[in-house]
C-alpha cells in the first residue's frame, strides 16, 4: 500500500516502540495520530496527539470520532508481562487480557468501519514470539498474546472483503522502558519499526521480525516436544 497517502492511528505512541512506529510512518509521508492515555506525553513533531485508553470504551469511541479519516490502524498499546497464571493476582491477569485482547478488539471494532468507509486500508497488530510459546513467569501475557493472534486471524478473514488487510507483527524483546529490567538480547525499536512499516507497504499478512520469533514459529511444527524440550 502507498503509505504517503495514508492516515494512521498508532496506539501507545507516546514512548517506546509506538513512538518509533509513529516516527517511521511520518518519515515515509503518512499523516499520523499518536494515541496515548495522556496525549500531553506525545512529543513527536508532526504527529497529532489523541487521547486513547484502549481499555476504556468511552475513550475508544471518542478517539474513533476524532480520527475519522484513518486508513491505517496500528494496535501497539500494551502492558508489560509479569503475571503468573497460578500465583498472580487475578486483577493483573485480567488487565493483560483486557489490554492485549479485548482492548485491541475494541479499537478494531470502532475503527474498522471508518477505514472501510475511507476506501480500505490496513490494520497492524503488534504481537510477539510469545504468541506461539509460553513462559511460566509471563503466563498471562503469553495467553493474551495468543488470544490476540487468534483474533488477528479471524478478523483477517472477516475484514478482507471490506478492503482491509490485517497484518500481525511478531517480535521478541525490544530495548524499551517496558522491559528495561529484562537481561536478554534486545532489538532496537527503530529497526523493528522499519521492518514493520516495510511489511505494511508490501501488503504482508505476517511479519516475523527477529530470530527469537522465527525460532518460535518454526518450533510450532514440532509440537510440544519442540516448543518445550525441558518437559520430561
Amino acid at each position: 500500500m502507498d503509505l504517503t497517502s495514508s492516515t494512521a492511528l498508532v496506539t501507545g505512541a507516546n514512548r517506546g516502540f509506538g513512538r518509533a512506529l509513529a516516527a517511521e510512518l511520518l518519515r515515509r509521508g503518512a499523516t499520523v495520530y499518536a494515541g496515548a492515555r495522556n496525549p500531553d506525553e506525545v512529543d513527536l513533531p508532526g504527529a497529532t496527539p489523541i487521547a486513547l485508553d484502549i481499555t476504556n470504551p468511552a475513550s475508544v469511541t471518542a478517539a474513533a470520532q476524532a480520527a475519522g479519516d484513518v486508513t491505517v490502524l496500528i494496535n501497539n498499546a500494551g502492558s508489560p508481562p509479569g503475571a503468573d497464571l497460578l500465583t498472580g493476582d487475578l486483577a493483573d491477569i485480567r488487565l493483560e487480557m483486557d489490554t492485549h485482547y479485548l482492548g485491541t478488539l475494541s479499537v478494531i471494532r470502532a475503527l474498522a468501519p471508518r477505514i472501510a468507509a475511507n476506501g480500505g486500508g490496513a490494520i497492524l497488530n503488534v504481537l510477539s514470539g510469545l504468541s506461539w510459546v509460553s513462559f511460566p513467569d509471563a503466563g498471562a501475557y503469553c495467553a493474551a498474546k495468543s488470544a490476540e493472534w487468534s483474533l488477528t486471524n479471524a478478523l483477517r478473514l472477516q475484514l478482507a472483503g471490506q478492503g482491509i488487510r490485517v497484518t500481525a507483527l511478531h517480535v521478541g524483546y525490544m530495548d524499551t522502558d517496558m522491559i528495561r529490567t529484562v537481561d536478554a538480547p534486545k532489538s532496537d525499536p527503530a529497526d523493528i519499526a522499519r521492518i514493520a512499516v516495510d511489511g505494511l507497504a508490501d501488503d504482508a499478512y505476517e511479519i516475523v521480525a527477529d530470530d527469537a520469533s522465527r525460532q518460535a514459529q518454526a518450533a510450532l511444527a514440532g509440537g510440544v516436544s519442540a516448543l518445550y524440550p525441558q518437559l520430561p
